[in-house]
């Protein structure tokens, strides 16, 4: 009798002890749920991006940051793509979930328009707040690309992987301008 009241004290959900965050009625409790709401989270992000780009394109007055954010807004389009496709694979609807990060990051890139001068000064914080985006991606793609990887998806897995080499390539790219060329003249400018 004690070996069934024991199992049934294991197969139970964990007492919330008081300071934890209590889960939501609907929270994921498995690898793969997890997984699915960061493709809907990321989803979402990139769909947002597609809708900032084009005004940090437009307020950028650098050529090479202007260029680097219309070819990173042609990959993310394409990104979107392959999320869908991740969606394909794992026999889900492509949906999207609120990112709050995203939207986080987006609208300080532009308090960040709002907070600096037209010109090389403003570009240096259109390359801050673009990187701050890249990493985030960075961040995420490593993770979802991990759990594919761990819940048996490779097909997944290397979508996942393509995306975040994409990722890493714009935020090398945003370096580059921002070393050889806006960071030099913004500081000037002083």
């Amino acid at each position: 009798m004690k070996t069934t009241d024991s199992k049934k004290e294991t197969a139970s959900k964990p007492e919330v002890k008081k300071g934890v965050t209590k889960p939501k009625s609907n929270a994921a409790s498995g690898l793969t749920e997890l997984f699915e709401d960061g493709l809907k989270d990321i989803y979402w992000a990139e769909k947002a991006l597609t809708k900032a780009l084009p005004l940090m394109a437009k307020n950028a007055t650098s050529p090479e940051l202007i260029d680097a954010i219309n070819n990173h807004l042609i990959e993310t389009e394409e990104q979107i793509v392959r999320l869908e496709q991740v969606f394909d694979i794992i026999a889900k609807k492509a949906s999207a979930k609120k990112c709050d990060a995203m939207e986080g990051l987006i609208e300080e890139g532009k308090g960040i328009l709002e907070e600096t001068e037209i010109g090389v000064v403003r570009d240096a914080g259109i390359i801050a707040a673009s990187q701050k985006i890249e990493h985030y991606e960075i961040a995420t793609y490593g993770t979802l690309r991990q759990f594919a990887e761990t819940l048996g998806l490779p097909d997944a897995a290397a979508l996942l992987e393509l995306t975040l080499d994409e990722e890493k390539g714009a935020d090398k790219k945003l370096t580059e301008v921002a070393v050889n060329a806006v960071n030099l003249e913004a500081a000037e400018a002083d």
